[in-house]
């Protein structure tokens, strides 16, 4: 297919792209789409974040009485092998999505993790926990690579940015639920039971969800098989670049999310106090991460993406050595400071959801998207893992996500010498 280049910009037009710019969706459907995608998401972050909140009191709920090293082990395992099946549940549902369909693809991967995250509930050890965490995970790597596909193909090429910062900005809103549940709900079983209703609205989106036209009329035909490759040269340098820039920023705000609220118990003497201080900082982190990921779409459209995401790299570790590595004793300032490294992760992720799939045509495009989505997660379930290894090592939760923060300059360097350059259609 014949490109036509706009070098001004350093971006590449397809004629798959003209063509589909004109299919528009009916009003009623871009609405069924952005709520059954919003529900999709936030009930994804609320059973993310679920077990990191609960982390403490579920893993001594399974083990009973431990050792405190004992309690770190598994609680990394458990954690670590949640993200292991994030990263191979955005592999596969990616192939899945361009095979089967958006909608379909985003129906049955919100059934999976909603099913799951209520079997949760019933667990009767870690090991068990382990497992339905791991196809938790497998759920939700699906739902994000899908709902970002979905949203991306069917909402007009103007307003795609600010659409999708505001339905991205779901997942924050479910870490803030997640936190609440935290305070409202003391039994972590009961919290669980939540997987109910992203399973109720994956039925129901079987009934009204609408496959995009692209995706319909897309050539599948055996002489664009090459095309339909994504390691082919076509799009390689593309799935480098976007791996490493996406891989990066997931792997500070995990390590981040995953282990603020542990971080903050451990330097709390009052065990009654540490407590409510999880689930506040859980709060604070996630309504940062939503205002971030709200505003994103009008940053990237007045600055640029790679200046965007230049900006979000250098401040992630700024800010993430200063609340890491100067606070001893959690106070408001303390959360004022999470709360502004957090808008920057939120910023990125934002940024992030509208650029990587522009990279690729229609015909790769959630496969794609999942490889770059989804090849940092195998990094960040080993950051993880070590994180809550190195904990006695280093001399604390803190030392241990700072000396992994270093990963955001790596992403701000990718960043700097790549070219602002995307290929949507």
């Amino acid at each position: 297919m014949k490109e036509i280049v706009l070098n001004m910009e350093e971006k590449t037009i397809t004629a798959e792209t003209l063509y589909y710019s004109s299919i528009k969706p009916t009003k009623k459907g871009l609405a069924i789409a952005f709520i059954v995608c919003y529900i999709s998401i936030m009930f994804s972050g609320i059973s993310s974040m679920l077990m990191s909140v609960y982390l403490p009191v579920a893993v001594k709920d399974l083990l009973g009485n431990v050792t405190d090293e004992k309690m770190n082990t598994i609680s990394a395992y458990i954690n670590s092998i949640f993200i292991f099946g994030s990263m191979f549940g955005g592999f596969a549902w990616g192939f899945i999505c361009d095979k089967i369909g958006r909608s379909k693809a985003v129906i049955f991967s919100t059934a999976l993790y909603g099913l799951f995250t209520t079997l949760t509930a019933f667990s009767s050890s870690w090991l068990l926990t382990g497992i339905y965490r791991f196809i938790t995970g497998f759920g939700i790597g699906g739902v994000i690579v899908t709902t970002n596909i979905l949203v991306a193909e069917i909402w007009p090429a103007g307003k795609r940015a600010v659409a999708l910062g505001i339905v991205m900005a779901a997942m924050p809103v479910g870490f803030i639920v997640a936190g609440a549940l935290n305070n409202l709900v003391p039994e972590w079983r009961n919290a669980f039971l939540a997987g109910i209703i992203p399973l109720i609205t994956a039925i129901a989106g079987i009934f009204i969800l609408a496959e995009p036209e692209s995706w319909k009329q897309v050539d599948r035909s055996p002489v664009n098989k090459k095309k339909g490759q994504i390691f082919s040269d076509d799009y390689r340098k593309d799935l480098i670049s976007g791996s490493i820039v996406f891989g990066t920023m997931l792997i500070g705000l995990w390590a981040v999310f995953s282990w603020a609220p542990t971080w903050v118990q451990s330097i709390t003497s009052d065990a009654n106090k540490a407590n409510e201080l999880r689930g506040t900082t859980m709060m604070v982190l996630s309504f940062s991460g939503l205002i971030g990921s709200i505003v994103s779409g009008w940053i990237v459209n007045a600055i640029g993406m790679r200046k965007t995401m230049m900006m979000c790299f250098i401040a992630s570790f700024i800010m993430t050595a200063v609340v890491f590595k100067l606070n001893t004793s959690v106070t408001n300032t303390t959360f004022i400071e999470m709360g502004l490294m957090v808008f920057f992760f939120g910023i990125s992720q934002g940024a992030l959801s509208v650029y990587i799939p522009s990279l690729f045509p229609t015909k790769v495009r959630a496969s794609a998207t999942g490889f770059c989505f989804n090849i940092g997660r195998l990094f960040t379930a080993t950051v993880v893992f070590f994180i809550g290894a190195l904990v006695s090592f280093l001399g604390g939760y803190g030392n241990a996500v700072f000396i992994f923060s270093f990963i955001f300059i790596i992403g701000f360097v990718t960043t700097f010498i790549s070219n602002d350059r995307q290929r949507a259609g």
